[in-house]
């Protein structure tokens, strides 16, 4: 059989994590859990109540008074047994609903404590499904399994002691009839387990593949590849469905065996009560007593069959969601207290080397000064280590040695807030959330004003753009305002421009759109990069003529640099890739 990829005692430590993870709601559960033995009380005494019915009838001398009084009890403990359980599910309610909003709520800090390299090594549908379909599973388990399990077992062991209080033979007959549905559960349950594992990671796939498929649909039309990955679709599809069957048929095929077990034991009481009251060892107050035992023994096996294969579920979404959690962070940073502050923007790379993985250098040895103000432009050929430095002068990955400097302080004793705080920057791919232009100008920026957004709006030239929609700032940007891909990097330029950082990092900003507007987003990047250090990565080199100074990388290294004009006399690197841009002209 193939290898399902189930690691031994999976369940159990699943299991022990949700239970620590739970601690601070024992009191709620236990408290839950008592009303559940009272409840569970109420019902035991039922049948033995029923049984004396039988016993006065038995007796022929019928007094009324006692089988009324029989019965106002009986249906008093019904009372009683729907009111707690009542309190009881909706303790278990609020409890679970607390524990999934502290996993949501877990997840969501943990996401922002997570490493860059963990997104660039993880399907974002696959982390999705962790977060809302595991999550929701464990919800549904909490609320329904676990409040069933922990009823059914305080039944079982109180139905187990009444009746062998009653009549311990009976009690035997009804316990080894049983028995035989018990080991099958057993069985059952040991062998569903990596099925349950297989169906939750399968859904994870199915996840991560619609949507990649859903974010790059415009490229699949293109290349006319909708059957090719509508077959892929339903390749994982039916794994899903093939794990899932599995699951769901070892699920659903328990509570038949439970409830043949369940009848097999009615019958067993029957007999049996029958032979001993032929042989005057008992009356028909135990057998009546009994053939309700019988069911209330017999149930409770099937629902905690029912409530163990939920588990089962739960276990392999608690596995994933936990893993998440576990993930390795970025380093603390409590106890830096250094904070930089009225920066001027002089930058150095001090003999850095950096990669992604130890056996994998990228960046082998750069170094490099960068004064106050000037445009620095950093171009080379696809993967040459363009983008990664820009990721390790922000810190969203450490480097393996030496050092980076801004004004002379090592970016290592700041904390990445503080260096957050001191770029902006303009990527390729542009960010716009759902709330009015407003919002989005001054995200994350408490302190700024209208009149400071609208003229950041005048300077990038983007003001009159804004005051054609319907309702100019106030244009809430959604499905319905259809904007085009210069408009929206016109506004993230506006946005670093109203964010007024002391450095900038421009990545591509120009690269997918059409020459007109790259002309207009250049000259409100132009605007934008005044007075400020400014990093620029751009396969177009004919918008960084311009740049105080040219970094031209190749293989992790600095080959060339100075400005266009000294490259393009050199002759070398440098004026290869800019004259092969315009070999045409």
């Amino acid at each position: 059989m193939k290898k399902t990829g189930v690691k031994k005692g999976q369940f159990k430590k699943s299991m022990v994590k949700l239970l620590k993870y739970c601690k601070k709601f024992y009191f709620l559960v236990g408290v839950a859990l008592f009303l559940g033995i009272v409840s569970v009380v109420c019902q035991i005494l039922s049948p033995i109540l029923v049984g004396r019915l039988g016993g006065i009838i038995e007796a022929g001398n019928i007094n009324y008074d006692d089988i009324t009084r029989l019965a106002l009890t009986i249906l008093t403990l019904a009372l009683i047994m729907s009111l707690l359980g009542y309190f009881q599910h909706f303790i278990m309610a609020t409890t679970t609903q607390k524990v999934v909003f502290k996993f949501r709520d877990d997840i969501s800090a943990k996401i922002n404590k997570l490493p860059l390299q963990y997104f660039d090594t993880h399907l974002y549908g696959d982390t999705l499904s962790r977060v809302t379909n595991d999550v929701d599973i464990i919800g549904q388990t909490l609320n329904q399994s676990v409040s069933s399990l922990f009823s059914n077992i305080i039944l079982f062991v109180g139905v187990t002691i009444a009746m062998f209080v009653t009549q311990w033979i009976m009690a035997f007959t009804v316990i080894v009839a049983t028995f035989i549905g018990f080991s099958i559960m057993i069985i059952f349950l040991t062998k569903s387990q990596k099925y349950f594992i297989m169906q939750q990671k399968d859904l994870g796939d199915l996840n991560a593949h619609i949507e990649e498929v859903y974010s790059g649909h415009n490229v699949i039309k293109l290349f006319n590849a909708e059957s090719d990955k509508g077959g892929e679709f339903k390749r994982i599809n039916k794994k899903l469905e093939r794990s899932a069957w599995k699951s769901q048929f070892l699920s659903n095929t328990m509570m038949p065996i439970m409830g043949f077990v369940g009848n097999f034991a009615f019958v067993c009481v029957c007999i049996v009560g029958a032979v001993l009251a032929l042989n005057n060892i008992i009356g028909v107050e135990p057998i009546l007593t009994f053939m309700i035992f019988a069911r209330m023994f017999s149930n409770p096996l099937s629902q905690i069959a029912q409530a163990l294969t939920s588990l089962q579920s739960t276990s392999a979404a608690c596995g994933r969601v936990f893993e998440f959690l576990e993930e390795k962070e970025l380093s603390n940073e409590d106890g830096k207290t250094e904070v930089l502050t009225n920066v001027l923007g002089n930058v150095e790379f001090d003999h850095v080397r950096f990669g992604y993985t130890s056996d994998k250098i990228i960046i082998k040895d750069f170094s490099v000064k960068v004064y106050a103000g000037e445009k620095v432009a950093i171009v080379g050929p696809t993967g040459a280590g363009k983008t990664t430095l820009v990721n390790l002068l922000m810190r969203f990955y450490e480097i393996n040695s030496g050092d980076i400097r801004i004004d002379g302080r090592s970016i290592k004793d700041l904390t990445r807030e503080n260096i957050h705080n001191l770029f902006g920057m303009v990527l390729q791919d542009t960010w716009l959330f759902e709330g009015t232009i407003k919002e989005n100008l001054r995200y994350n920026k408490e302190n700024v004003t209208d009149g400071q957004i609208v003229e950041a709006c005048k300077q990038i030239g983007v003001d009159h753009f804004i005051q054609t929609l319907p309702n100019g700032y106030d244009t809430v940007i959604d499905d319905a305002v259809n904007l085009s891909a210069g408009q929206k990097q016109l506004l993230t330029i506006a946005r670093t421009m109203v964010a007024n950082n002391p450095m900038l990092i421009l990545d591509e900003a120009t690269s997918s759109v059409d020459t007109r507007t790259e002309e207009l987003i250049q000259k409100a990047m132009d605007k934008l990069m005044e007075g400020r250090t400014s990093f620029i990565i751009a396969h177009r080199l004919s918008t960084i003529r311009n740049a105080d100074v040219i970094l031209v990388l190749k293989d992790g290294d600095v080959i060339e640099s100075g400005n266009h004009e000294e490259l393009m006399a050199k002759g070398g690197f440098y004026a290869d890739l800019y004259n092969s841009q315009f070999a045409e002209n």
